[in-house]
Parts: structure tokens; sequence; C-alpha cells
């Protein structure tokens, strides 16, 4: 029996509220009070896909000789911002959790071109922020190392030379092999004292010297000069002099020629609009492609392809490759041989940035189309197969998966950068130059369903399921862009490079590699082989005054 004012065990006392259950009036934990708004639901990482807005314009700050300050408006998100990558040009260049940033290890007296990118924890990439142009200062390190000395030479051969020379004083970072015109044709770590230098132009004479570099980026005075002449071409398709075939462009993209070869598609980049040009040069415009956007950086109105069933009658139509407000496309208008009309999309869904938006596209000897795409500057995006962006891909006509693709979607191949030059060999390989970030561009032979790397690799690595390319070069000696393959020759049209690099095939793999026109037109983007001629086109990309040129193969 319980005493009177005891309550028996397992009861609630007079007054309170049993376990468990809610007090009145107030509100079940989880549950939202009444006439209140419900928190919003953070969903889990997996399954976030909106991106955080743009990071606002940043500035610049601090700025020395060899680092600055970079400050900006941070981005929202539905979930959170844990990251923003900064961008010299194209490449990345920084990291950081949260603004500002110290961006260190700069070269002093030089300009860059800082934009910033978002990350969210569920790794999506916001759109780019607006660019700063800022001008690292002097140095205040004004002594400049001695100059190297006792320059050898040996073992010229037709692309190669092997030069040795005694190391400078003053701790140099770096040396410079150049040219008798300043072009670097090789640079080496600061202690090297020795080094082999390749894709030399064959049958070439030769003056070359080095210099030494250090930390605050002094150039010592010149080494003595050794001059050499390479060994004599071995195989044919040896480029001769460049002639102007056509003046008064502005970047112009890309070169589709038509199937009846006497006249080609031009594109240009900025202003939207496509040229009629003929086998001689002369140009007519044809049209301005519709809903096309700049990203002001490397997006706009990119590649052009003309299928080899186009006769301008029954089947008139060409294809291009765009940047529009929601992304970028590929999309078809009709050309009856004066003008271009009747604008349709093909496929969408393609992220775009401000960099990184691929836009070549060709059809293949199958049929197909093929089509490249960079990764937006979302590194993650290459890697993942639901996306078309890092990606090669294979598409008929209107847009669907083409038959056969490995994954029954339009991808092709994966783990790509930013892919730009396509190309099929004798034997129906097809080839791809692609950009790299600050260690490597690539040559890839692409095969279907295979794994290019990025962002796990930049150039050649040892990662189980990733595939290596066949020749790579340094962003200075190339970021390539436009590719053609004459006969089992590759041609890499290079833009930072200034130069055209010529890549012998032997069957799935790349040869030596030589450099022509180094530094002689500027940024070269389009290459293509001249329809019944041995001969290639030339685009010159500088921003003015820009050109197309023919160039015979010898």
């Amino acid at each position: 029996m319980t005493p009177p004012g005891v309550t028996p065990p397992g009861e609630t006392p007079p007054g309170q509220t049993p376990p468990g259950e809610t007090p009145p009036g107030e509100t079940p934990p989880g549950e939202t009070p009444p006439g209140e708004t419900p928190p919003a639901e953070c969903p889990p990482p997996g399954d976030d896909t909106e991106i955080p807005t743009a990071p606002g314009q940043p500035v610049c700050q601090d700025i020395g000789s060899d680092q600055l300050g970079l400050d900006w408006p941070v981005s929202t998100d539905n979930v959170e911002v844990v990251g923003y990558d900064i961008f010299d040009g194209s490449t990345t260049i920084a990291n950081a959790p949260a603004p500002p940033v110290l961006i260190v290890g700069l070269t002093p007296a030089t300009t860059y071109q800082f934009t910033v990118v978002a990350r969210d924890a569920a790794g999506n990439v916001s759109d780019s922020s607006p660019m700063v142009e800022c001008a690292t200062t002097e140095a205040g390190d004004t002594e400049a190392p001695s100059a190297p000395a006792e320059l050898t030479q040996a073992n010229v051969t037709a692309t190669t030379v092997d030069l040795s020379w005694q190391a400078s004083t003053g701790e140099p970072t770096a040396y410079l092999v150049r040219d008798a015109e300043e072009n670097v044709l090789a640079t080496t770590a600061g202690d090297a004292t020795s080094a082999t230098v390749s894709g030399l132009t064959c049958a070439t004479p030769y003056t070359v010297h080095v210099v030494a570099r250090d930390a605050a980026g002094n150039l010592s005075e010149p080494s003595g000069t050794q001059e050499f002449t390479t060994a004599a071409c071995a195989e044919s398709g040896v480029p001769q002099e460049a002639a102007t075939l056509s003046e008064g462009w502005t970047i112009p993209w890309d070169v589709a020629w038509s199937p009846t070869g006497d006249w080609s598609l031009v594109t240009q980049r900025d202003d939207f609009k496509v040229f009629k040009v003929t086998a001689a040069g002369e140009r007519t415009e044809v049209g301005t492609v519709p809903e096309t956007v700049t990203t002001d950086g490397e997006g706009g109105l990119m590649g052009i392809a003309v299928p080899a069933t186009w006769n301008g009658t029954t089947d008139r139509d060409v294809y291009v490759m765009h940047t529009a407000a929601e992304g970028n496309r590929v999309a078809r208008m009709a050309f009856d041989g004066t003008a271009l009309s009747d604008y349709r999309t093909v496929l969408t869904g393609i992220r775009k940035n401000r960099f990184h938006n691929g836009g070549r596209i060709r059809f293949g000897p199958d049929g197909f189309l093929y089509v490249t795409t960079g990764d937006a500057q979302q590194p993650s995006l290459a890697q993942d197969p639901t996306s078309l962006n890092g990606k090669i891909l294979r598409i008929t006509k209107d847009g669907a998966a083409a038959p056969g693709n490995p994954s029954g979607t339009p991808v092709y191949s994966l783990g790509h950068r930013n892919p730009q030059g396509l190309a099929w060999d004798s034997a129906g390989r097809l080839w791809s130059s692609e950009l790299g970030n600050m260690s490597w561009d690539e040559l890839n032979l692409i095969e279907a369903g295979k794994n290019y790397g990025w962002p796990t690799c930049e150039g050649e690595c040892a990662t189980e399921g990733m595939t290596n390319p066949k020749k790579t070069w340094t962003p200075a000696m190339a970021s390539p862009s436009g590719l053609a393959i004459v006969g089992d020759t590759a041609y890499v049209a290079a833009m930072r490079g200034e130069r055209l690099w010529r890549v012998p095939l032997n069957g799935t793999e790349a040869g030596e590699a030589s450099a022509y026109f180094q530094g002689e037109h500027g940024r070269l983007r389009a290459v293509e082989k001249v329809p019944d001629a041995d001969a290639l086109w030339l685009g010159t990309t500088n921003g003015e005054g820009d050109k197309l040129l023919r160039v015979p193969l010898g």
C-alpha cells in the first residue's frame, strides 16, 4: 500500500508530464511550432546538386615582388561553401578555405589575371568571379646570377642536342636555353648543368646560349654561344614557310572543310560569326549563330563541323558548338552554300564556365559526331560518368548516344581537363590534344571507355585504371588546341607555346616531336589539312590582326 501523498511506482506525479510525452503548449521535438516556417532541410552531400553563387569582384592588396593578397566577396550556398580555387587565366594557381588568401611564388614585374570559383561540400563548383588584373612589383633583389660558362654541345640529331655548362653563382633557380631570337628552347632546374634540348626543327641551323634566373626573376648575362645544324629530316610532311592566306580576323577558332574541298567554314569566337573561305582565301560572312553568349574567357562560338553527306540541297545541316545562357551546346543550322538559317539545338547539359569549355567537334570515319568538353573549372566532373563535362562525347546527328558507346550514354572517354584537338590517323585511330594545368599538356590516343586521369593525373602516372598520354609538353611549350593528322603525322597547334608541333605516329605510339614557326606568328589555335593538297591551314588567335596561314608540307 502506497502512503498518502506518495506517487505509486510507474505512475506520474500530479502536474507533471509522463515520460516521452510533450507538456501542454509545447512543441514536440522535431516539429515546427504553429505559425513558424519549418527550417530548410540540408540534403546529404551526395544529393546536393545546387552550385554556390559566384564569388564577387576580387581585389588585389599588399602587392609585393613575389606575392600578393587577394580578397573577394564570399559565395553563398544552400549547404556550405568549403573552399575556393584561384585561377590565373585558365590555370589553377592557389586554393583557400575563405578569403583573403596570400598567393606566393609569383614572378616579379609580371601581370596576372585572377578569377575565383567556390566549392561546396558536395564538390559543386560555382561560376567564375569577375576577373582582376594585378601586376607584381619589381624585385628588391636586383643582383643577377653570374653568366653560365663553358657551354658545350654534343650528339646533334634531327630534333635534339645535348648541352652542358658550368654552374652560375648567385643561387640560380633555373637555367633557360635560348636561340638567337631569344625563344626559350628548354628550361631546367637551378642545380642542373646539362640538358637535352628536344623539339628542334630538322635540317635547321641554330645558335644557342644559356642564361641563369634566380628566385627574384633576375636574369644573368648570356653564356657563350654554340652553333650547330640539326640533321636532315628523316620523313616527309615537314612544314615549309607559311604564307598569309587571309587577314583581318579576330580569334578565328575553328576551320571545317566542305566535302567538295573547295571551301571551308570558319568560326570567330567572340562575335559569333561564321565565314565561308574558299581554297584561295576569299572570305564571305554567311551568318551568326543565335543564342550564343561569351564567358569573357574561353567560351563563345567554338567548333564547327560539316558532315560528309552535306550537299547543300537535300542535306544542308552543319554543326556548331557554342556557349549559351544555360551552358555549352551542340546545335545545327541549315547551310545552302550561301547563308546559315534554321537554328536547332542538338545537345545540351554541358556545363560552362569562364574557362575549360572544350569546344572542338568533328565527324569521325564512322559518321558520328565527336565532341570535346572541358571540366568547366570543376575537376570532379571529369571523373563523374553521369556528367557530360571533362569528356569526349560520341553522338548521332540528332544528339543521341551513338550506338556502341561504352556506357550507352554520349560519353566515349572520360578524365579530361580541357581537350580540344580531334583527328584520326590512317588506321582510323582517334587522337586528341589536351590542355593541362601547371605541369603537362597531352597528346592522347583515345579509346572507347578509357579514363585519361584528370584530376588524379596530369601527364603520366601509375594510378590503376588511368590511361597515360602518348606525348607530353610543359604548358609554356605548348598549351595545345587544334590537331590535324596527315597520313600518320600529327600537327598540334600551340597557343602559349606559339609554335606548330609535328609528331610522327608509329601505330599506337608517338615519335619524337619537332617544332616549327616558334614565336613567328604568335598563338596558333586552328590547324587543318587542305583537301587534295600537301598543305595545312593555320589560324592565329592573338586577339587582333589574326590571320589564316597556308603551310606547304615538304
